[in-house]
């Protein structure tokens, strides 16, 4: 499992369409508050006809954006959703002063088919420009609904990220791109996690990817009407118990509520710094939680107590 703060820092990611004319200004005003991260999106929010025009748009927001950092405000860390490799090192060069602003970039409908591309281009911009930038796959392409191929496409694209592994910050699961090939939709008061269909591909790629990275969850695209707060903070509770640390937002609205979710309990916690300060010298491994309500293990749960760690130190603890 991952051993750094970093990988568990994502949080929520608030997918905006790369051609918003009011990103920097959003952004400079603390509109969407100091607890998330942003993806600036050229592929599914845009028409496959203006594109050009988003790139542009895309390239100025982030200049003027750049022009700004000598004031004091909070600066997420930013990606960009590209549609197509080559788009990587392009936008880097456009961007010039500002690639600075850029952590790293998502990489839709990820598959053995561009895979290769992709990560060439990420060793690419690595080397260029002499820093780390990530690369966040997102697993939603078609071929994973073939049952007959997609443990193998999972494990050929572990492999093929395998040399790279440090560089990816997340793994992304797309849950509407999945859910359309059905023509599933859910409702508010409805988890993806009850699709059948879909969770067991969630499941898969928990398995193959889940003890190596850190996988975020599903976009929730419900952010007013009644019972969209319930039914987010429902789906929060099941990605969490189902292995997916932080989640795609699709409205400023819902951030608060991912960040909330990933909040961990005072006996959480504790429980977690009793596991890992054990003093493996004494004969027993195991003993009683600090409020006798459960076994702690330190050959069972370290892991589970490293992870609790982890996201205390981003998201806090309940109070």
């Amino acid at each position: 499992m991952k051993d750094s703060v970093l990988y568990y820092s994502v949080g929520p990611l608030l997918y905006c369409p790369a051609n918003h004319l009011g990103i920097a200004h959003s952004l400079y005003t603390e509109r969407f508050g100091k607890q998330f991260s942003l993806a600036m999106c050229l592929e599914d929010t845009i028409a496959d006809t203006h594109v050009k025009e988003a790139e542009t748009q895309l390239v100025s927001t982030l200049q003027a954006l750049y022009r700004l950092t000598d004031r004091e405000f909070f600066l997420p860390k930013i990606f960009i959703r590209v549609r197509a490799p080559y788009q990587i090192s392009e936008l880097m060069e456009r961007l010039e002063d500002a690639q600075g602003l850029i952590t790293g970039f998502n990489i839709p409908k990820f598959s053995p088919e561009n895979a290769d591309a992709y990560i060439e281009e990420i060793q690419k911009v690595n080397k260029c420009y002499k820093r780390d930038i990530y690369m966040m796959p997102i697993l939603e392409s078609p071929l994973l609904i073939d049952l007959r191929s997609r443990i193998s496409i999972l494990y050929e694209l572990k492999d093929t990220l395998a040399p790279i592994e440090r560089l990816v910050l997340n793994i992304r699961v797309g849950g509407n791109d999945l859910c359309h090939n059905f023509g599933f939709r859910r409702r508010p008061q409805e988890s993806i996690h009850k699709i059948a269909a879909i969770s067991q591909i969630f499941s898969d790629i928990v398995t193959v990817f889940g003890m190596d990275y850190v996988l975020s969850g599903p976009v929730w695209e419900y952010y007013h009407g009644e019972g969209w707060e319930t039914g987010l903070w429902n789906e929060l509770m099941e990605d969490r118990l189902c292995g997916f640390t932080g989640k795609t937002v699709i409205h400023p609205r819902q951030i608060a509520i991912v960040n909330k979710a990933y909040r961990v309990s005072k006996k959480d916690l504790e429980d977690a710094n009793a596991i890992l300060h054990w003093d493996t010298d004494t004969p027993l491994l195991v003993s009683g939680c600090t409020s006798s309500e459960r076994m702690n293990e330190y050959k069972v749960h370290s892991n589970w107590a490293k992870r609790i760690q982890m996201l205390a130190k981003v998201y806090g603890v309940e109070s």
